[in-house]
């Protein structure tokens, strides 16, 4: 017992600040890796994203224990969900919110019956490197505006859907990589309660191709089609 006083007495700031650092993660903000490619370019495998987890809800810290609404999803936000169906923690563009109706054909999305508009972009007005088998856009529908990236070499068996009505409490997301993201195409809509925060920025980032050296560009970065 004099031995548990001691490192006690000796670690108690150590242990405060661990305790705080869980409750800070746990309910207030978090960072997240990004282990895939579904979200090109606006995401790249390595990034670190910071995750404000108080921009829709108040929740008892490590749980989903809503203590409080905030505000809710906007069509455009970029999040992380606790998927239940994928069995894992993924990071997608909401797309459709509820009363929305979501359509999409040969990689074309419409939204309430309106078309998306899309620009060409080069690699370089992308922000990536060249790519023979990608082709990136600025896709503008619905009140947001964003980057997505096909492969015109290897479409999704799945470009085409809808038009699907998108219920109360459930919200339709798609990966900005379009031909290479499982989301809502894959595990259907996704429920309110499993969007655990909204990521705005890149917190820093590490190259997996390049010995894990930072990309220094990429530090703070502000992502696309992020609103203030």
């Amino acid at each position: 017992m004099q031995l548990l006083a001691k490192l006690w007495k000796e670690n108690k700031g150590l242990a405060a600040f661990l305790f705080l650092m869980v409750l800070f993660r746990g309910a207030i903000a978090d960072w997240n890796v990004v282990p895939s490619g579904s979200m090109l370019p606006t995401l790249r495998i390595g990034d670190r994203i910071l995750v404000d987890k108080m921009a829709y809800d108040l929740r008892i810290p490590l749980t989903h224990q809503r203590l409080a609404y905030l505000s809710q999803p906007q069509r455009g936000d970029i999040v992380t969900i606790d998927s239940a169906a994928a069995h894992t923690l993924l990071v997608k563009r909401i797309v459709g919110v509820p009363g929305d109706t979501v359509a999409m054909r040969d990689n074309v999305l419409y939204i309430n019956g309106e078309r998306a508009s899309y620009q060409p972009l080069d690699a370089t007005a992308a922000n990536v490197a060249p790519d023979a088998g990608a082709a990136y856009f600025t896709e503008a529908v619905g009140g947001m505006a964003h980057t997505v990236r096909l492969s015109p070499l290897a479409p999704s068996p799945r470009r085409s859907f809808g038009p699907v009505p998108v219920p109360a409490g459930q919200y339709l997301m798609l990966g900005d990589n379009r031909d290479n993201s499982a989301d809502s195409r894959y595990y259907g809509f996704f429920p309110r309660e499993e969007i655990m925060g909204r990521t705005r920025r890149v917190a820093f980032s590490l190259d997996p191709e390049h010995y894990y050296l930072p990309r220094l560009q990429r530090f703070g970065a502000e992502l696309d089609g992020a609103r203030g």
